[in-house]
């Protein structure tokens, strides 16, 4: 077990952190990911171990996930229950294997159901929907690259089986006398929950506030209308809360969940004027407006990133144009199956 230290920067050094009684996150890896880790919370209980997301179910997380548990004298085998703030892989996928393996339910967000519906679909083709609303987006020869990607990939239904129970909002109660608040967040994935600790003064926010950067909104195998809109109203809700200390699914643990919203309402407020501006430049569609916009820290250019990351841009992009047109200000039409935004 090591000590929780609120100054640390490598949140990533396996281990078994306590940030607060009862509770230790575990950093489990997510190789050729830019995110490098993904946070899994562990909660005792009086009845073996609650875990807040699973990670990837890929072998060395299995391991790293496995022997950190034995640090803090358990086993995979006392996991009774998983409660996933969302379904990417990074977060579910684990949860199932370890489920086949040792028996523990699996928690999902009732609004996740269509898209583990279509993940199930043994006719689907991986990312099919994806490519198909690039091209809306005016990125036709972006998602010709997608699909060249994805050719050669299988459909793994192993991966996506469906949870145990479906959560909906409200209280989860744990053996010992610890509560769950669960709340609602869309955005980032329709079904996407955060679980609150009133008592302790914890959230455990997954991908919906993140410490240094904004998660990804718009990328959804099974899309969603407005779904900046849906991420914004999300922020202000968990805003309203009681504070608590920030306990998400990549970077560092911080001490308060509002002061972090505060910034990204403040970000994507901003963003919403520089995408408008872009547009006022004459560019008409997502892809275009991209383009013009600067992305990461680094200001880098669209064309400078890789496809995947390309393809998260323009979705984006096209979320928040599609935002600026319910607030009236641009107005969309659609051309040869684009949507064009002036």
């Amino acid at each position: 077990m090591t000590s929780y230290t609120p100054s640390s920067t490598a949140w990533t050094e396996p281990g078994a952190y306590e940030v607060a009684p009862g509770v230790h996150r575990v950093p489990l890896p997510l190789p050729n990911d830019g995110l490098r880790a993904v946070n899994v919370y562990v909660l005792s209980t009086d009845d073996g171990l609650v875990l807040v997301d699973g990670g990837w179910a890929i072998p060395e997380s299995r391991d790293l996930l496995a022997q950190s548990l034995s640090d803090l004298g358990a086993g995979l085998g006392d996991i009774r229950r998983f409660l996933v703030t969302h379904v990417h892989r990074d977060h579910y996928t684990q949860a199932v294997s370890v489920r086949r393996e040792f028996g523990a339910r699996v928690g999902l967000g009732i609004g996740e159901r269509p898209t583990l519906e279509l993940l199930n679909d043994p006719d689907r083709h991986p990312m099919e929907n994806q490519a198909t609303a690039l091209r809306t987006l005016g990125a036709s020869a972006l998602a010709e690259s997608i699909a060249a990607h994805t050719a050669d990939r299988r459909h793994y239904k192993a991966e996506w089986e469906m949870p145990d129970e479906w959560l909906q909002e409200g209280p989860l109660d744990l053996p010992g006398g610890r509560t769950l608040h669960a709340v609602a967040t869309p955005g980032h994935t329709t079904g996407h929950l955060v679980f609150h600790d009133l008592e302790a003064g914890l959230l455990f926010a997954g991908d919906h506030v993140l410490p240094t950067i904004t998660p990804s909104i718009g990328f959804q195998p099974v899309m969603a209308p407005d779904p900046l809109g849906a991420f914004l109203r999300s922020l202000v809700l968990v805003r309203s809360r009681p504070d608590a200390m920030l306990l998400p699914a990549h970077g560092a643990v911080t001490p308060s969940v509002h002061a972090r919203v505060d910034q990204l309402l403040e970000h994507h407020a901003q963003r919403l004027d520089e995408t408008l501006e872009a547009a006022s430049q004459g560019a008409t569609t997502a892809y275009e407006v991209a383009g013009i916009l600067r992305w990461t820290r680094r200001l880098t250019q669209l064309a400078d990133m890789d496809v995947f990351n390309q393809m998260l841009a323009v979705f984006e992009t096209g979320a928040h144009l599609d935002l600026l047109a319910l607030q009236g200000r641009l107005t969309v039409s659609v051309e040869d199956g684009m949507r064009r935004f002036t």
